[in-house]
């Protein structure tokens, strides 16, 4: 089962997320704090503002332009920013590194 890897301020989290689970379902469903996700995923309201580790970046994909517009009102956006209801985990994405902004909103 691949994993996932959050890391919020100190704190780093290391979850064993199902193929086919999104990294905001993965968050919500074990607890790690920092994701909301008041959407439920359905990409309309960037609570799930995460920093994908440079090193995995090219593997998650480019961003649709849906996403695109959303992180523009996302605090404290940068170029590894992406929300984590867009990404779907696969094998591919095994040992993923995500960071969580200090704040959502």
């Amino acid at each position: 089962m691949p994993t996932v890897r959050f890391y919020s301020g100190e704190c780093e989290y290391e979850i064993e997320v199902p193929s086919g689970t999104t990294v905001m379902r993965a968050a919500v469903d074990n607890g790690v704090p920092g994701i909301d996700g008041d959407c439920n995923g359905e990409c309309a309201c960037a609570t799930c503002h995460i920093y994908v580790d440079p090193a995995w970046l090219s593997k998650t994909g480019e961003r649709p332009s849906t996403e695109e517009e959303l992180l523009n009102f996302a605090s404290a956006a940068e170029p590894n920013s992406r929300l984590a209801c867009q990404i779907q985990i696969t094998h591919a994405l095994d040992g993923l590194r995500v960071r969580i902004p200090d704040s959502q909103h």
